[in-house]
């Protein structure tokens, strides 16, 4: 009668079991083991008052009640599925322990190197998004500037430096808009290029653009050179262009469209994000990411807006249901697609559940300010891209390296150990506490949470684990 399946079992992780059902499927997260299980009801059902603490033989009583009118739920069959819970228990796939919360100390001390940075090569900017948290390219410096050939060579001089024995670096073109320093952005390229050979280093080189000034050449040397491009659109046209406009207030929508089409076709609809914001304006942003996977997009994101809760975009507690449903909407929608060959993929419901990264990677996050660190046009080193313009976060510069070492150590410290909220939380192992940014710009601390972006977060991981569901056992 009961059957338990698993998707994944790979080394273990933290403490606790989470319960939920979607789109027909009863799942069973492991969040110790990363163990997911489909289920039947009476599985579920007992799995979840264990879960709360519920002695076995009033659990025996309730599901004998709950299920009395179906004759195959027995004493008999409820024994057998306590005897399966314990088998997996056994196996560390189901109510298995947190072995790493004893030595999340050690974390803090371990010697991280640096392995990827992001240059603001222009802080400046051709369009004037309404909701830029770079405030138009200045970001918080209150003027413009464009980052010279020399810093640019200097950063990446520091990211070899400061690599250590690591082979794979990576360099994100960032702005502002970088195509407006189009020539240094080539010419960094090409350095990094002959110092790969002499370093024995591998760079993987990155550009995020609004596409105002992507052309043939442009699209031409960001195939041959960029592993990733992000592309900028916030979905439908009424959408994109109330928010995404230019400096007189025109929408940009009608400009960026064809060449992103273009792009995402010269790239063969691989290494590349359609990657877009969702705001109070749009809470059914579900809408504006169907609306361009049928322009025929394939790689597509949409980020919730992060913004002073005085801004008329910004998205409100009240916006929160509405926001999970079209979560779940989008989820089984993309389902539906696959299964007609139409399917296009979501960044956040693009899990590995097979292998996924390695358990310091789970437990500390994105590495901002130890592993990853941003750079000003003027050489200015900050934990990441939003973080510039925060004197307290100026860790250094290029030139002298980092002098601001007491901020590094507070980034080493940030890991789901030192956020109470994530302890009792499924979606640690997944979002690694969350955003320190985040946290910060709404809490004060790195170590805060950003509660609003915790509750969308936990329905996107909830989603992704059940498309997986049904794509293995499934025909919802």
């Amino acid at each position: 009668m009961v059957e338990f399946t698993y998707i994944y079992d790979e080394e273990r992780i933290p403490d606790m079991v989470h319960t939920y059902k979607s789109n027909g499927y009863n799942i069973v997260l492991d969040v110790n083991s990363g163990a997911v299980h489909c289920v039947d009801e009476v599985a579920y059902d007992i799995i979840e008052m264990l879960a709360a603490g519920i002695d076995r033989d009033m659990i025996t009583a309730d599901i004998l009640q709950k299920y009395k009118n179906v004759p195959e739920v027995t004493k008999a069959e409820i024994k057998d599925v306590f005897e399966d819970v314990e088998e997996l228990k056994k196996q560390g796939k189901l109510f298995s322990e947190d072995i790493y919360a004893k030595m999340s100390h050690e974390f803090k001390e371990r010697q991280s190197v640096i392995k990827a940075i992001c240059l603001h090569v222009a802080h400046d900017c051709n369009l004037a998004c309404k909701y830029c948290f770079a405030e138009e390219g200045e970001y918080q410096q209150g003027h413009r500037g464009l980052m010279s050939y020399e810093v640019g060579k200097k950063a990446l001089d520091f990211l070899i430096e400061n690599s250590g024995t690591r082979k794979n670096l990576e360099v994100d073109f960032f702005g502002g808009e970088p195509l407006m320093n189009w020539e240094v952005v080539k010419r960094l390229v090409a350095y990094g290029r002959e110092q790969e050979k002499i370093h024995d280093k591998n760079f993987r080189f990155t550009l995020t653009t609004n596409g105002i000034l992507l052309d043939e050449e442009v699209m031409e040397f960001a195939n041959k050179e960029m592993s990733n491009v992000v592309l900028s659109l916030d979905g439908r046209k009424d959408v994109n262009d109330k928010l995404r406009v230019s400096r007189n207030g025109k929408g940009s929508y009608d400009i960026i469209l064809p060449k992103f089409l273009k792009m995402a076709e010269s790239r063969n609809q691989e290494n590349y994000y359609i990657r877009g914001t969702y705001t109070h304006y749009n809470t059914d942003f579900a809408n504006d990411i169907l609306h361009m996977a049928d322009l025929g997009f394939k790689e597509l994101s949409m980020e919730p807006v992060v913004a002073p809760p005085t801004a008329d975009y910004a998205l409100t507690e009240e916006d929160i249901p509405k926001l999970l449903a079209e979560y779940d909407r989008l989820a089984c929608e993309m389902i539906k697609r696959k299964k007609a060959g139409k399917g296009f993929n979501f960044y956040h419901y693009t899990i590995d559940l097979t292998g996924g990264p390695c358990i310091v990677k789970r437990v500390s996050g994105c590495g901002v300010g130890t592993e990853y660190m941003a750079v000003t046009p003027e050489g200015d080193l900050y934990p990441c891209h939003q973080f510039v313009g925060d004197e307290h976060f100026l860790l250094g510069n290029v030139f002298e390296g980092v002098k601001n070492a007491s901020v590094c150590d507070e980034f080493k410290s940030c890991n789901i150990y030192s956020h109470d909220e994530c302890k009792d939380c499924f979606a640690r192992m997944y979002c690694s506490g969350g955003c320190a940014a985040n946290a910060y710009h709404t809490t004060g601390m790195i170590t805060g949470v950003y509660d609003f972006g915790c509750e969308l977060h936990r329905k996107r991981i909830e989603c992704a684990i059940m498309i997986q569901v049904a794509e293995r056992f499934g025909e919802n």
